[in-house]
């Protein structure tokens, strides 16, 4: 009684609503005895400050075995009319999993918070659901001791992130530049011609501050590999041990393996290169995203299995080439600038691509609808056989990784046609990966953009997926 009489009096000047939020309070005490409240500042991202409520604590996520998930919540002076900002608050012996729900900096992100609305809305709810969330979605893993000792300067800042001291100063920001103190590296597994052009690409993009070329290669470096390190370019590391890919300072760890294959996608062949995707397992968890550069979708899905990472996480370059190729034509030769921005190639690499599109709003009645998608479906075919002439050569796969690998670490939310686990669009049920129009974030893959209905399209997604899913079954993994 004394406890909340305390906070009552703390809360009459700043809290508006401080009757609910002391209601609040009671019954998230009484239902998680285990969290302890307290008056902080909170630093806002204009720079604003202002002391808040805030209670932290531990929730209990089923996920196999039972784990106590810590969590820091903020409570703004407009409660209960204004959703809480969440926090996980990871101990010195557990390192964030970046996810759906969780950013690299601990910041969750749920729909509940999204959809808040007094009196539906409360705290107890808020809780629950990031509970059913972190069930599907395990956000936080534990540290070796040698990995809790490398992070324990990104904990230490995380800690003045949630104890609102910096309220994420340092996060890159939304199409924007790195701010002081973030840091990320790409490691390029692969030191051919390709995994070089990802490299120089990656390099003069801006996109890290440090891009590592990982020579799994035996005996003495060749050629391009050679070539880098006589001219030793700035911010690039050439290494032969696949740790180097591992967390070292750095907010964001990237790796892109770079293969070239064969069109014939033999099981053989697949599993020949598979080793490219499977040191991710050992060290997947100090990493953040994969991105899987000039490989069949097969082996997106096979890095997938190995790295156990979440599906968000993992990326084939995919269709993203084809697609930025198609809107340029669409735009800079046939001058058709209004079908650019809603065309897509999707589906599978090579001849077995789809043309696609994200809207189809064509026009206000049938008839005008109809003469509006012949002639964009002429000015479609016209592009597309411009694009039949565009080989892909190393240097232009590898800009189209630097420019996935920009959109993610400078979180541009920026919509690429990129290989993701497609089950459960357009009705395939298999765990399949094809190139779909996603948006691009930190967090990888944030959601996947509506494409229009048509059956024609819808079907030939569905026989690559077939074809792909009876190719996966000839694998072990």
């Amino acid at each position: 009684k004394t406890f909340f009489s305390d906070f009552f009096f703390l809360l009459s000047s700043q809290y508006k609503f401080r009757d609910l939020t002391i209601e609040e309070l009671k019954n998230v005490s009484k239902t998680y005895p285990n969290f302890t409240f307290s008056m902080n500042t909170y630093t806002f991202k204009d720079g604003s400050q202002k002391d808040l409520l805030n209670f932290s604590g531990t929730v209990p996520v089923k996920y196999g075995d039972f784990y106590n998930i810590p969590i820091h919540l903020w409570i703004l002076d407009s409660h209960p009319f204004a959703p809480p900002i969440c926090f996980l608050k990871p101990t010195v012996n557990m390192a964030i999993s970046v996810g759906k729900h969780v950013d690299a900096h601990g910041r969750i992100y749920l729909p509940y918070l999204q959809n808040w609305s007094h009196p539906k809305s409360t705290i107890i709810g808020l809780i629950k659901e990031m509970i059913a969330k972190f069930e599907e979605e395990l956000p936080l893993y534990s540290l070796s001791s040698s990995e809790a000792a490398r992070q324990s300067e990104l904990l230490s800042y995380i800690a003045k992130i949630t104890a609102g001291e910096t309220d994420m100063k340092s996060k890159t920001k939304l199409g924007g530049g790195k701010n002081e103190g973030c840091f990320n590296k790409i490691t390029v597994v692969g030191a051919g011609d390709l995994g070089i052009a990802c490299v120089l690409a990656v390099a003069a993009k801006g996109a890290a501050d440090k891009v590592v070329l990982l020579d799994l290669s035996e005996g003495a470096a060749k050629g391009g590999t050679m070539d880098l390190e006589i001219f030793a370019l700035p911010n690039v590391e050439i290494s032969k041990g696949i740790r180097c890919c591992c967390w070292n300072g750095s907010e964001y760890c990237t790796v892109c393996a770079c293969a070239r294959f064969n069109e014939s996608r033999t099981p053989r062949e697949i599993q020949r290169l598979w080793h490219i995707g499977h040191p991710f397992k050992k060290i997947g968890p100090s990493l953040q995203h994969i991105f899987l550069s000039h490989i069949v979708e097969v082996m997106t899905y096979v890095s997938w299995k190995l790295s156990a990472f979440p599906k968000s996480r993992v990326i084939g370059v995919g269709a993203n080439l084809d697609t930025e190729r198609f809107q340029y034509i669409l735009t800079n030769l046939l001058k058709a600038e209004g079908l650019a921005k809603d065309a897509w190639i999707i589906g599978e690499q090579g001849e077995d691509k789809v043309l696609s599109w994200t809207s189809c709003n064509l026009a206000a009645n049938q008839m005008e609808a109809m003469a509006a998608r012949n002639s964009r479906e002429k000015v479609a075919n016209r592009a597309m056989e411009v694009l039949k002439g565009k080989g892909q050569r190393s240097w232009s796969v590898g800009l189209s990784v630097a420019d996935l690998t920009d959109s993610i670490l400078k979180d541009k939310r920026k919509v690429h046609s990129v290989s993701t686990l497609a089950k459960g669009c357009c009705n395939i049920n298999s765990e399949v990966f094809l190139s779909l129009p996603c948006v691009l974030g930190t967090n990888g893959v944030i959601e996947m953009v509506k494409l229009e209905e048509d059956p024609l399209v819808q079907e030939k997604l569905q026989s690559s997926a077939g074809s792909i899913h009876d190719l996966q079954q000839q694998l072990k993994l």
